[in-house]
Parts: C-alpha cells; structure tokens; sequence
C-alpha cells in the first residue's frame, strides 16, 4: 500500500454537493432495503406462487437490463441530476399505485409485474446517472471517500432493512412497505433538485445519433484492456457466485436446521459489507486492480464453505468476507472508473460496466439446478469457488490490470 498523509475519515461530509446527495441517496437506500422481502409477500398475499414470484422478479430484471444501454447515453447527454429525479418520480409514482393495489386487495400478479417492470427500467437510467454525478459534486481527491460512504449507507441499511420490513408486514400489509419506499424516492428527488454539480470536466460532444453515441462509449470501452478484461472476470465471476444463493437454502435445509440458521448466516453478508465499507474509506492501494481482484476472491468462501460441508459459523463467516471483497473491489473500481474515462462519456461507460456485471447472471441461475441434479450441490457448489478463484487470479496474468493506478493522489483517512 501506499503511504499517504492523513486526512478525515468522512471529510468528504465537508463538501456540501455531495453531503445533500449523500442524504437523499441514503434515504432512499433505507427505502430500498425493506422492499426484497415487500415484494416477496405482495405475491403471496395477492394469491400468488414462487413461480409467480420468479416471474416478478424476472420482470424487473428483464426491464432493467433491456433499457442499461439506453439510460446510459440518456444519462451522458442530459444533466444528469434531473435523469435521476426523473427515475424517482417515475418509481415514487409506480410504487403509490401498487401499494394501493395492495392495501385495496385488488392486486394481481400481471399487475405486480408490470409495476416491477417499471421500477427496474427506471433503475436503468438511474445507475448509470449517478455513477456519473459523483464527480460533479466532490473533490476529485476525495472521491473514494464518497463511493466507499455511500457504500456504506447501502450495506448498513440491508442489516436492518428486512427485518423491518417484515414487522411491517407482520402489523398491517406490504403495501405500506412501497408507500415508505416511494417516500424515500420522493426524498431523494428533492434532494437532487436542489444540487448545484460543478460543469463537466470535459464539455458535451456535438449531437449525433443514438447509435453513434452509444458505439462511441464502446470504443471508450475495447481502448482499455484493463477495462474490458474486468468487465469479462465481473461477469463471470457474478455468475458463479449466483449458485451460493440457489443452494445454500437447499443445503441449509438438508443439515444446518432449516430457514431460521440460513437467515442468521445470511446477516453475515450485512455485517461483512459495512467491515468493507469502513475499511474502504481507509485503504487506498497504489495498484487499485491488482488489490480488487485480489480480495473480490473471497467471494468464493461462501461456495467452498456450503460445498465443503463446513458448519454454519464458518458459512457466515464465509458470506461477512465475500461482503468485504466486494464492498472493497466495488469501491475501488467505481472510483478508477470516475478517474479514468472522460466525464462526457462516463455514463455509458458505467452501463455497459452495469449490463457486463448482470448479463451472465440469468444463465448461471439456469445451470445450477441441472448441475447440482448430475454432479451435487456440494460438487457444484466446490466448482463454483474454483470458478470464482481462477478467473479472478487470471486475469491479473494481464499486465494492464496489474499495473493499472490511479490519476489522482487520495489521502488516505486518519483512524
């Protein structure tokens, strides 16, 4: 690691852009975290199955990762401040009218999906905008500062978000869950109105077609090896890690005692992503790629941990260090990206970084049932760490990934 001088852990707090951007995304985190487990008993309540559930969330997925490349040069050609207000408006506004199904008694499954298809074409734009909006309201030398806080504010909502969320429906209906969410939505659009980002560093180009925008974020992409050779690993990587998620119920069901031990391993993911988060805000390494893919291996604990057969305490603490090498890796790579590609093109970037990380997710939750079926889940799930292990070392064989630094010189946090 580097030796850099002292500064405050959240100075970046300092800087009053990014604080008000900060609160409205934090709020809106808060929101977000309460709605896995929303969405889950809106199906059930209406009358619905696990298969219908897969096919509201199917519908979210399917939205979000159809319109990526499209909020992307949307994002890089308007300001990007009023893409995302406008993504909260539409999501506020989609989930008051499913709540109201809810809290009516009316709803249906058709009518969920649809509504999910919505909020994940909205999240679409939305990603990709804020990616590129950070650097318009901090200091480029505290930029990890803000990716790793916001980070931060992510993880320590999802340990209290579910169970929450399921008081809430326990005491009166999931609808008053998405009527929180989408006030939390409309928070966060204040919030992003009343910004003032600093100009872009380097100015718009001069309009041209969609296509054309969007082949020139691509070419930003294939001119780095370093960048579309993560992009490979990320994907492959998110898809294997997939499999922990399919079987470890299947394999918590069989011998360590059912949902409830599962659900306690589980907090272990909360607890390791704000580890990562804190340690995010303090460690900054001269080689920002070489160190990511590095601890973005632990993501393989949890497979080696369930396929190995070991007990439930080694499961979660598996799962807390696979949080930590992803809120790390996480970090340090929105960072780099911020760092690295132009202002102007930054948005369309962050989608195709956005589509790579999620494509080949659908694909590996399609193999695992036939894998587990010929091979075992423990064998599957040994195969699936292996997997994770090797791409993230290989690709550090690459010279571009290892070597790859920072342009900016960040001081790192006092203790």
């Amino acid at each position: 690691m580097a030796a850099e001088p002292k500064a405050s852990r959240f100075g970046v707090l300092q800087e009053p852009q990014f604080r008000l951007l900060w609160v409205g995304q934090t709020a809106s985190l808060a929101g977000d975290a309460l709605l896995d487990l929303a969405v889950a008993f809106a199906v059930l309540e209406s009358g619905g199955t696990a298969a219908d559930l897969g096919i509201v969330f199917a519908a979210y997925m399917a939205a979000h990762v159809a319109l990526l490349l499209v909020g992307g040069v949307w994002a890089d050609r308007l300001p990007r401040q009023l893409v995302m207000v406008g993504c909260d408006i539409v999501r506020a506004v989609a989930e008051i009218g499913i709540a109201a199904l809810l809290l009516t008694e009316t709803a249906q499954i058709w009518q969920l999906a649809l509504g999910a298809a919505v909020v994940g074409g909205a999240s679409s734009f939305f990603a990709p905008a804020s990616t590129g909006l950070i650097p318009q309201t901090v200091s480029r030398g505290r930029l990890q500062q803000a990716n790793a806080l916001l980070s931060l504010s992510r993880t320590s909502s999802r340990i209290v978000g579910p169970a929450l969320a399921g008081l809430i429906v326990a005491a009166s209906n999931a609808g008053v869950v998405f009527v929180i969410d989408a006030i939390t939505f409309s928070v966060s659009a204040v919030s992003l109105l009343m910004l003032r980002p600093r100009p872009s560093d380097s100015p718009r180009p001069p309009a041209q077609s969609f296509r054309a925008d969007l082949a020139s974020g691509w070419r930003e992409v294939v001119s780095r090896r370093w960048l579309i050779l993560s992009l490979l690993a990320f994907g492959v990587a998110n898809a294997a890690s997939g499999f922990v998620y399919v079987l470890g119920p299947v394999i918590a069901q069989e011998r360590l005692g059912g949902a409830a031990p599962w659900g306690l391993a589980l907090t272990g993911t909360g607890v390791g992503g704000v580890i990562g988060g804190v340690l995010a805000l303090r460690v900054r390494p001269s080689r920002p790629l070489r160190m990511a893919f590095i601890v973005m291996s632990l993501v393989s604990l949890p497979a080696f941990a369930l396929g190995g057969g070991t007990p439930l305490l080694v499961v979660a603490f598996g799962l807390a260090g696979a949080a930590i090498g992803i809120e790390l890796g996480n970090t340090w790579w929105f960072t780099l990206l911020q760092e690295q590609i132009p202002e102007d093109a930054l948005s369309r970037v962050s989608s195709y970084d956005w589509l790579v990380s999620m494509v080949f997710q659908p694909t590996g939750l399609l193999l695992v049932g036939p894998v587990a079926l010929a091979l075992g889940a423990g064998p599957t799930l040994l195969g699936a760490g292996l997997l994770i292990v090797a791409v993230d070392v290989g690709v550090l064989l690459s010279r571009d990934v290892r070597t790859v630094g920072w342009a900016v010189r960040e001081p790192a946090a006092a203790g």
